[in-house]
């Protein structure tokens, strides 16, 4: 496996000159991403899969005045060069003009990537064997069955154009996720967690986690909805607000499709929308980040406080909206950090009369986009907190909220930490964020599933 590798920095510069060399458009831009997917995954306290794909894509994209359109390949000889470079011309003859394409950029600067661990980029099978071994067996020492995921992605990135650019990259990431269940099936627990450099995970601290979630979340009880207040785990949190970071594209807030809508026009740049200990930032040279240094067009990413003390402080502005609305292109890393406080998770539950404490969230799904509604329901581990201690489990609830509502509702915010930021199993984006405590959650119904 260690001698499969991603495209090397001087087999992209060769590749990408000579699809330049092959192109008769007036411009031409490709883009190449090379990478090595590795994963395992486990169920019933055992290894059932794992498996290791080496893949490498090319596309070319080919303009004739406004006319553009793309071809891909994933063969890489002359002939094979040629051939996706004409494709992509024939295409773009045949395309409508696209009013919106900028053409091509010239040579950048961009910050230098971090991203990129051997540790991870030669993680063997047999090491996430040995990792999914520290959660199965002490799932087995407690009779309960644990399932798993572990993926970790290793590869490179390259835009070149025809204007002169060439940029190139590498990134490596993992990700690793467990649920652990009782075997009379009314108990679940779960634990995950992300990082970039393979010796920082544990695997058998996250099962641990996991395994005594499990055991003290069987025989769950009813609970009425309505409004709670909630003791919010990371990943939970992470949940929500990655949601509203979702919403930060300008165009729609400008049109008048987004929260981030003005109302009479514009945007809400320059509000206070949510609590002003709430700080969001994106940062291609903070090395807990780990975000990409250019899109796929080559524009640089920078470093971006999209909202600082709870105002609004930028939106992301692609080339075309920035042109059109005289500002500078943003583009958008592919990782953030959010704020957080000093608060212990235990100082939360101890201060908490009467709540929730939240694992993580599922099935989410949107309700509202213009007030950023979503719906979904609470997963693997959520519990009934009474005079400021855990007193039993209870069954999962319905959640209709928005994490606007949710950040205007802060009582109390611990340390940020890097979650596994997806709803599924997966290699997820480095996203941070801290635990809260938040009054007046909202949830309409109790779901049976456990």
């Amino acid at each position: 496996m260690a001698e499969s590798r991603f495209l090397s920095e001087a087999e992209a510069r060769r590749i990408s000159e000579r699809v330049l060399s092959f192109s008769r458009a007036d411009q031409c831009r490709l883009n190449l991403n090379s990478a090595v997917d590795g994963n395992t995954r486990f169920a019933q306290n055992q290894m059932s899969t794992s498996g290791d794909i080496l893949n490498t894509t090319l596309t070319v994209s080919s303009a004739f005045g406004q006319k553009v359109a793309s071809s891909t390949t994933n063969r890489f000889d002359d002939d094979s060069l040629e051939q996706v470079v004409r494709t992509s011309e024939e295409l773009a003859r045949l395309a409508p003009d696209d009013p919106e394409y900028l053409g091509e950029l010239g040579p950048q600067e961009y910050p230098e990537s971090r991203s990129f661990y051997e540790s991870t980029s030669n993680l063997e099978p047999e090491e996430r064997a040995r990792a999914i071994t520290q959660v199965t067996e002490q799932a087995v020492a407690e009779e309960l069955i644990s399932t798993g995921f572990l993926a970790h992605r290793s590869g490179a990135s390259c835009v070149a154009t025809s204007a002169g650019l060439f940029a190139y990259s590498t990134d490596s990431r993992v990700n690793f996720t467990t649920t652990v269940r009782t075997e009379d099936g009314t108990g679940s627990g779960w634990a995950g967690s992300a990082t970039n450099d393979w010796p920082e995970l544990s695997a058998g601290e996250l099962g641990a986690i996991a395994v005594q979630k499990a055991i003290q979340s069987r025989e769950p009880r009813d609970v009425e909805p309505g409004r709670w207040t909630v003791v919010m785990e990371p990943t939970a949190v992470g949940n929500m607000v990655n949601l509203m970071v979702n919403q930060f594209g300008a165009r729609a807030a400008d049109e008048g499709r987004s929260f981030f809508s003005a109302p009479g026009g514009g945007n809400k740049i320059g509000q206070q929308f949510v609590d002003e200990r709430v700080t969001i930032y994106s940062d291609p040279l903070d090395p807990r980040i780990h975000s990409t240094p250019f899109n796929g067009e080559g524009l640089p990413n920078r470093r971006h406080v999209w909202v600082e003390d709870g105002v609004l402080r930028e939106l992301n502005y692609d080339r075309y909206w920035a042109d059109r609305q005289g500002r500078e292109p943003t583009g958008f890393p592919s990782g953030w950090y959010m704020s957080g406080g000093s608060d212990t998770l235990e100082e939360m539950i101890a201060s908490t009369e009467r709540g929730l404490l939240l694992t993580r969230f599922w099935y989410i799904r949107g309700v509202d986009p213009r007030t950023i509604l979503f719906t979904g329901l609470t997963r693997d581990g959520t519990f009934l907190i009474e005079n400021g201690r855990i007193t039993h489990p209870v069954k999962n609830l319905r959640w209709n909220e928005t994490p606007i509502f949710m950040l205007n509702n802060i009582e109390m915010m611990g340390t940020p930490v890097r979650i596994s930021s997806g709803e599924s199993a997966g290699v997820t984006p480095a996203v941070w964020v801290p635990p809260l405590k938040v009054r007046d959650f909202a949830f309409t119904s109790i779901s049976d599933a456990i």
